[in-house]
């Protein structure tokens, strides 16, 4: 009794408190990752459709390889991103170590920056690999006369497994190594950002 009376309580004192740190949706950033996520993919696509058609099997399959790659190594950098310290890169940043402050800038901003590597990069090559497999199975299945059903079946079978099992060794490969793995992303980016 004395239990349900305190739960009862409290619930209602719950209810009435104010949600604080309520973030609102930010449609700009939404209308811009949808705009980039476009053109990206565009890039993508138009580079996988060009190669692709006209290359032998080998090169279609680093092709696909490469995409797989892109996409393992964007999940790893938002994964970063997310879990990284900021302490660390606020000291390297006093110091001027090159991509330090760009460092920083990405974890201060760790949902937008996590959100386009992981999701606009991350899926789009994850969707661009899965198109490029379908041609892959085509290429092959003319070359070696094989059942295009089924080499269509084992391509896309093969691009998740990789995919899928990159991704997670990628995840605790970023959960663990958090900072080396942002630092030299940032050294890169550093390269080609300007205030």
């Amino acid at each position: 009794m004395k239990l349900k009376k305190f739960k009862e309580k409290y619930s209602k004192k719950a209810l009435k408190k104010p949600v604080k740190n309520r973030k609102l949706v930010d449609y700009k950033w939404i209308s811009i990752v949808t705009i980039l996520a476009f053109f990206i993919s565009l890039i993508f696509s138009l580079f996988s459709e060009i190669i692709i058609p006209n290359a032998n099997s080998i090169i279609a399959i680093i092709v696909i390889l490469l995409f797989i790659g892109i996409g393992i190594l964007f999940d790893m950098v938002g994964i970063a991103i997310t879990v990284a310290d900021i302490k660390t890169f606020n000291s390297m940043a006093t110091k001027q170590v090159r991509g330090a402050r760009l460092a920083v800038k990405l974890i201060q901003n760790n949902e937008k920056a996590s959100s386009f590597c992981n999701d606009v990069i991350g899926d789009i090559c994850g969707i661009i690999s899965g198109s490029a497999g379908v041609a892959l199975s085509s290429i092959l299945a003319t070359t070696f006369h094989l059942n295009l059903f089924v080499i269509s079946l084992l391509i896309t079978a093969i691009i998740a497994a990789l995919t899928i099992g990159g991704k997670a060794v990628g995840k605790a490969t970023a959960i663990n190594k958090s900072t080396p793995i942002l630092f030299e992303f940032s050294k890169i980016v550093a390269c080609f950002y300007r205030k």
